[in-house]
């Protein structure tokens, strides 16, 4: 599990696209190709472009929602939200050969996608995000430390990445919380070098030191 993924985010300057070959230039190796509202034909679109750009670095390509194209365009995973596909059935159409991902908010929600077979959680929001509609209540560090505590208590073993509003600021003190990884969009894609912020924090992140 990567400690540092990206989830794509257009602006009015960058595409999908553009985002994730800038992301992959600053040394990400985890791409998840979120496209809010887009049809299928243009998701395929941008995925043609990004997939073999991951694949020639040996970086993670995860689709979001849509498991039908996971194979389809050789994508590694999918991510599903609570409204999508339940877990348990992408598995069976996956295989156990490809990564899924799911969405939790409550300690409840890491139990339930824990036990359908996940391989690992994107935790959030940890601040509010425009890039998200539909926000679920806001956990915070107070609220990582609490979850990690239960998920010890339950002897749940599955990695957790934080996602939502995440900024450079952020990743050590939510790291040392037990979260094992951290997932950016707008903190990179809107700085003015995208490819530099995401080197700087590929550098910093994978440098810091665990209280």
């Amino acid at each position: 599990m990567e400690k540092v993924q990206f989830i794509t985010h257009k602006t009015a300057n960058i595409t999908y696209a553009e985002g994730a070959l800038m992301a992959l230039l600053g040394g990400c190796r985890w791409i998840q190709l979120r496209m809010q509202d887009a049809d299928i034909a243009e998701i395929c679109s941008v995925a043609k472009i990004i997939q073999p750009a991951c694949q020639s670095v040996g970086a993670k390509f995860i689709i979001d929602d849509h498991v039908e194209l996971v194979k389809l365009l050789n994508a590694d995973g999918v991510h599903l939200g609570k409204n999508d596909m339940p877990i348990g059935e992408a598995r069976n159409i996956l295989g156990k050969e490809y990564i899924i991902g799911g969405t939790a908010n409550t300690i409840e929600d890491i139990v339930d996608i824990y036990n359908s077979g996940a391989d690992y959680i994107g935790c959030g929001p940890f601040r509010f995000t425009s890039t998200k509609k539909n926000l679920s209540p806001i956990i915070g560090l107070e609220g990582y430390n609490k979850i990690i505590s239960d998920m010890k208590q339950r002897n749940i073993d599955i990695p957790i990445v934080a996602i939502g509003g995440i900024v450079d600021e952020d990743i050590q003190p939510i790291l040392n919380t037990g979260i094992n990884g951290i997932a950016l969009s707008g903190c990179v894609i809107n700085a003015n070098n995208p490819v530099e912020k995401m080197k700087q924090i590929i550098n910093n992140t994978y440098n810091i030191n665990i209280k």
